[in-house]
């Protein structure tokens, strides 16, 4: 309960609110994971403490930036999706029953007409 308390009013670098821009969140969790593995992998593999921590640092920016391009993108192609679906839901009620109808059936005497 606590941490998600902290969460909520947790600001990195004291202007990124984590709670209210999308993907923030996300980011930074996989960040720190990146980092803990990143961090721990060079250390148990050369056991320099301080290389280790340059390691680390480095592995949070990484994986924060590459999650955070990863879900912004993701977020853009469903709010496009989003978008093409509602302009679809409103050609389908506005065009029903008419001529513009694309499921309509066309019968004999309009194909003649046109």
């Amino acid at each position: 309960m606590l941490w998600g308390f902290f969460l909520q009013s947790f600001k990195l670098l004291g202007f990124l609110d984590v709670k209210s821009v999308p993907c923030a969140r996300e980011s930074v969790l996989y960040g720190s994971v990146g980092s803990l593995v990143v961090g721990l992998g060079h250390f148990l593999a050369t056991s320099r403490v301080r290389r280790s921590c340059d390691f680390a640092v480095g592995g949070f920016i990484c994986t924060m930036l590459g999650y955070w391009f990863y879900c912004r993108y993701n977020l853009v192609q469903q709010r496009i999706r989003q978008r093409m679906l509602k302009e679809g839901m409103r050609n389908r009620i506005l065009f029903e029953g008419s001529s513009f109808d694309p499921e309509r059936k066309l019968t004999g005497n309009e194909r003649s007409d046109s």
